[in-house]
């Protein structure tokens, strides 16, 4: 099994620090806001992972974090009269829910920075002593960059590179515009916490080293984000781990891409965000996953009108013939070992879902083939399909409740002159009026959207 390392810039064979066990850390959520689905795609990609080295015999132990204080937190905090813990605390509970609607399985381990006050006290401590970092009158503590001859090894850029465009604010008392906050004086009405440098709070980057250090050790297998934490935090990660131990922080590093709509990069300053909630109401889970998983990670997602509807139609037509060969052949009971061994093939070359999933098309194809055929082995496709596309998030559920799940949610989205024309075209094909069927469906098209005929109705769809 071969893995994109971040940190060499190359595929390399993945053999972990230990024979048979996985230690891996993903970078979760700063809770200032509701999941989107940026949000969404990084931790499906990092469940997908996780499952698939349990697949090849590793035993993983995952970690995700919360972010639930720093600088955006506290200024919703003061936005809505909420105090920032108590904030954080139902940013949490909401994310938690949206993400058991997307049905993404819990890691091992939850962090959160706030029930690591002290391990992240220590480690600045620590560094202090080391004389990797030093505390400035003002009580802020900084991580001296010039101290980690290694700074800039993750992203391949030099300090000076770093330098461009950075400024110190008010008030900061850094010996170089390089370095970077581990503590943060606390300021009037703040959230904050004792430590041995008066009352603050951790800077962002600190958390995630003590954190990993405290759960894991001095070292990791995986670690992993998205591609827009490469530099600082990861950077940061880096410096901040490896001056306090001297050894290696992870041995690879992965990136998932990021998310953009309609070729422009989702921020919430361009009012282009995504929330995964109001996706969920739209899309099943697994039609939502099928658009993502068709990118290979580790490349942006450019997310169009129709991104998430095809991805419906595509399960829509799986699932229909799932039901056929279920409803005529039953359960399968042996599998098809090579859709397996494909499958395995493309992800054994770095998590390559995209590939894994083209291969559908022409499994599904063979598949009805059989079912035209009464070839009865098209159930043991079926069945292997299932077994081996649920690591993937996808073919999960009983096929009647699919379909009846994506038709409802199709239903929603329909506008309500569309439906008018499809059950006018249904009258007419009760009385048999054929043209002014065809006509009426010709009609629907031309809105952009398909009328599907079957033995008890008929669905709308976008096209």
């Amino acid at each position: 099994m071969r893995i994109y390392n971040s940190l060499t810039r190359r595929k390399e064979e993945f053999i972990p620090l230990e024979e048979g066990k996985v230690k891996m850390y993903a970078c979760g959520i700063t809770v200032s806001g509701e999941a989107h689905i940026g949000h969404g795609y990084q931790a499906l990609i990092y469940d997908v992972i996780r499952k698939y080295l349990e697949k090849k015999g590793f035993a993983v132990t995952y970690a995700r974090n919360y972010t639930d204080v720093d600088d955006k937190i506290i200024a919703k905090s003061k936005e809505t009269g909420i105090p920032a813990d108590e904030y954080a605390a139902k940013m949490i509970e909401n994310i938690d829910k949206v993400m058991a609607e997307f049905a993404v399985d819990e890691p091992s381990l939850w962090l959160k920075a706030t029930e690591n006050i002290g391990n992240i006290t220590d480690f600045i401590s620590q560094l202090i002593e080391s004389g990797h970092a030093y505390a400035a009158p003002c009580g802020d503590v900084y991580f001296d960059v010039s101290s980690f001859k290694k700074y800039g090894c993750l992203s391949n850029r030099s300090v000076e590179d770093m330098l461009d465009g950075v400024r110190v604010e008010n008030g900061e008392q850094k010996r170089s515009p390089a370095d970077f906050t581990l503590w943060k004086a606390a300021k009037e009405g703040e959230i904050s916490w004792d430590s041995p440098w008066g009352k603050g709070r951790p800077g962002w980057h600190i958390e995630c080293s003590a954190m990993n250090r405290a759960a894991f050790g001095e070292q990791i297998d995986i670690h992993g984000g998205g591609r827009d934490l490469i530099f600082p935090h990861h950077e940061n990660e880096i410096a901040q781990t490896e001056s306090l131990t001297g050894k290696q922080f992870a041995k690879y590093w992965t990136h998932n891409g990021l998310i953009k709509v309609n070729g422009q990069k989702m921020s919430k300053s361009l009012g282009n965000s995504l929330l995964l909630e109001d996706l969920l109401k739209k899309y099943t889970n697994e039609a939502i996953k099928f658009a993502l998983l068709q990118n290979n990670y580790r490349n942006d997602i450019n997310v169009t009108d129709g991104l998430f509807p095809e991805a419906e139609k595509h399960l829509t037509d799986f699932y229909t013939v799932i039901k056929a060969v279920e409803d005529k052949f039953g359960k399968g009971e042996n599998g098809n070992r090579e859709i397996d061994e494909k499958f395995n093939a493309d992800m054994d070359e770095d998590f390559n879902t995209a590939l894994a999933l083209s291969e559908l098309f022409g499994f599904f194809k063979k598949i009805s083939a059989k079912l035209a055929a009464n070839d009865k082995s098209a159930a043991d496709d079926v069945l292997q399909i299932r077994k081996t596309y649920s690591l993937l998030g996808l073919f999960k559920k009983d096929a009647s409740a699919y379909l009846a799940e994506a038709a409802q949610k199709n239903a929603e989205e329909i506008p309500a002159e569309v439906l008018a024309i499809a059950e006018k075209r249904w009258q007419a094909k009760k009385d048999k009026n054929w043209a002014e069927a065809d006509a009426l469906r010709a009609e629907a098209e031309k809105s952009g959207y398909v009328i599907k005929d079957s033995k008890d109705g008929y669905t709308v769809v976008k096209k």
